[in-house]
């Protein structure tokens, strides 16, 4: 196996290498349609808005014209996948794509995600046509039952020029005969001092992406019944391969369609001074986090790494406000490998501490139990998140109701909502709530107690019949900045634009988010707006715990 591995990597090197030569003396062409842009690095004018601190290069980026040719509509006929070889890239990088098809030709096109006049993208450069090859089947590693596709050769290389202003692309491949899919990637700006780091949960992504059968939740093969997590899941999940096509509707894109693109395209149409990273971004350049006033992590952003969660406290006790957008927080423990193809392209999360090689002769903290809660990490999430999982909400229940328990604090503010009123169709698929059993901070404010029907969901606490959705806020004593956990997975979702649904919560969800944003844009949110504890309210008898900076 050994052997076999060297010569696919040699393989690798030696066609990369002829593409580059192709690409010098002429072969398929690279073809950037703006040579000028918006330098996000460079010196630009920033105001407080109605919705947080905004940024001229962000206004102006967006003013440009848009397309919605981004967008895929229907079921594409054949087949076509791809990878990078990166999640993230700067300018002056470039990036690597092995591309399956059974197109005769394909082309690629990167398109810059954003608002652009209500298209919804921008297009930034496209190839030439290229001939489509159906590559080899990507084999599954025994064991760990990880699907790595190492074995494909490079089919173009693009080169992460000027023209790509920083910020959420996706490459499309698009195949001659109808065929139709995506490679998300992230270009960032490694001088970037904007206001908000956004950052993509590609780790997460990764966890629940089955292309090849297996992710950490699924596998190919029979397992005792009532047993989890299943028998027959990876161990390890690799990025070198392709995203499943039909992964939650991402269309290769892991959860960045349903449970990222949303808020992105809100923080764009309002020009918010952004800047964008991903997970490994930050394991790999964790001082990025303090240069910017809050992060944003969003999706379902429950898998991370040591070196992650250490970088998130660290400019946490430095004064970043971070915002939680989605349900279940740093509740899944990850660690990362290189693989053939480069560093960190492997994650390993075994979710199960006994069978981990780690396990008894390595560092705790990097012995992937069940969750971080679990041994021998014992570390949960609560005294940093603010609170943690507690199940979800099933499919055919549809969303559930979020409850207003004190309508005169900063975040509800010019909503004209008021104590105990619920909002219909804001609360869906996982939740977050306090949980007594483990503490949490205790200055923690809950601004929304939202009751759902635990006949229709599974939940780890129950108070009867019922379970919560919390939305919770904490102040540092110490650095004075905020942590906010919005206790649901569909709040992101929530901030599409309504269709004549009279549910649809976007406006009122999108005036809680702008204030939010205006509070932690400012620097530390708890200089003018502490925490208020009033937790004993709801969780009459529960225990409190510090802040914690480690286990």
């Amino acid at each position: 196996m050994a052997h076999v591995r060297v010569r696919s990597r040699r393989w690798f090197v030696l066609a990369c290498l002829c593409v580059m030569l192709l690409l010098v003396i002429g072969g398929p062409a690279r073809h950037s349609l703006s040579r000028t842009t918006p330098a996000a690095s460079a010196a630009h004018v920033t105001a407080m808005g109605p919705d947080g601190m905004r940024s001229s290069w962000v206004i102006e980026e967006n003013r440009r014209p848009g397309t919605d040719a981004w967008r895929i509509t229907d079921m594409p006929l054949g087949v076509i996948d791809g990878f990078a070889d990166r999640t993230y890239a700067a300018v002056g990088d470039t990036v690597s794509l092995a591309v399956s098809t059974d197109a005769p030709q394909f082309r690629v096109e990167a398109y810059r995600m954003g608002y652009y006049q209500g298209s919804g993208a921008r297009l930034v450069w496209h190839s030439d046509e290229l001939p489509g090859a159906v590559q080899p089947p990507c084999p599954v590693t025994g064991g760990i039952k990880m699907v790595s596709c190492e074995n494909w050769s490079p089919s173009l290389q693009v080169a992460i020029t000027a023209a790509f202003v920083p910020g959420d692309y996706l490459l499309k491949l698009v195949g001659n005969r109808g065929q139709a899919s995506y490679v998300p990637l992230t270009v960032w700006d490694p001088q970037s001092h904007a206001t908000y780091l956004v950052k993509n949960d590609v780790l997460t992504w990764q966890a629940w992406n089955p292309y090849g059968g297996y992710d950490y939740y699924v596998g190919k093969g029979s397992c005792p019944s009532g047993g989890y997590p299943l028998c027959s899941r990876a161990r390890v999940v690799s990025f070198d391969r392709p995203y499943a096509f039909d992964y939650n509707g991402g269309a290769g894109t892991g959860d960045f369609l349903t449970l990222e693109l949303p808020l992105v395209r809100w923080l764009e149409q309002r020009g918010l001074d952004v800047s964008y990273v991903t997970d490994l971004t930050v394991i790999q350049h964790p001082d990025i986090v303090t240069e910017h006033k809050a992060m944003l992590s969003l999706g379902h952003d429950e898998c991370w790494s040591l070196q992650e969660r250490q970088a998130a406290m660290n400019a946490h006790a430095a004064g970043v406000n971070l915002a939680f957008f989605g349900a279940s927080g740093i509740l899944r423990h990850v660690r990362l490998e290189p693989s053939m193809l480069g560093p960190d392209r492997q994650e390993v999360d075994y979710r199960d501490a006994a069978e981990d090689p780690l396990n008894g002769i390595g560092d705790p903290l990097q012995v992937t139990g069940n969750t971080w809660a679990s041994p021998p990490a014992n570390w949960p999430e609560d005294t940093f998140v603010g609170e943690s999982y507690n199940g979800f909400l099933a499919a055919h229940a549809g969303p559930g109701a979020l409850r207003v328990t004190d309508a005169t604090v900063w975040i509800f503010a010019d909503t004209g909502l008021h104590d105990g009123q619920e909002i219909p169709g804001v609360i869906g698929s996982d939740v977050d709530s306090l949980d007594p059993q483990v503490g949490f901070p205790p200055n923690i404010a809950v601004f929304a107690h939202s009751p759902l029907d635990a006949s229709q969901a599974q939940a780890r606490t129950r108070h009867g019949g019922v379970f919560y959705s919390d939305m919770t806020y904490y102040t540092d004593p110490q650095s004075q900045a905020g942590v906010w956990d919005s206790g649901t997975n569909a709040w992101i979702p929530d901030l599409n634009p309504c269709r004549g649904d009279r549910a649809c919560p976007a406006e009122v969800i999108g005036r809680i988010t702008g204030n939010l944003l205006q509070a932690l844009g400012t620097g530390p949110a708890g200089i003018a707006h502490p925490s208020a504890p009033n937790w004993q309210l709801l969780y009459p008898g529960a225990a409190s715990a510090p802040p914690s900076h480690g286990p």
